[in-house]
């Protein structure tokens, strides 16, 4: 983590994976893989778009949506959409 603000998404992200997926949050990591590593399916994986952009109040567009596979990605995303606003 690079900044308090990255490691604030980080958190907020790791705590919305685990509770969306119904994993132990230890296991949520930065490299973690949203489907190999915590048994994420397709339907998982539109459920935390959302969440995630209900909790950070931004749009992921599906282009950008399928390319998040890790938490890392998504932290990435959420760092760059929310410094613009």
């Amino acid at each position: 983590m690079s900044n308090k603000q990255e490691l604030n998404i980080f958190e907020k992200v790791q705590s919305i994976v685990a509770e969306q997926l119904g994993v132990d949050v230890q296991k949520v990591t930065l490299e973690a893989k949203f489907s190999e590593d915590l048994g994420a399916d397709s339907l998982d994986t539109v459920e935390l778009v959302m969440a995630i952009e209900d909790k950070f109040g931004i749009e992921i567009p599906d282009e950008d949506a399928e390319n998040i596979s890790t938490l890392q990605e998504a932290v990435d995303f959420i760092s760059k959409a929310t410094a613009s606003n």
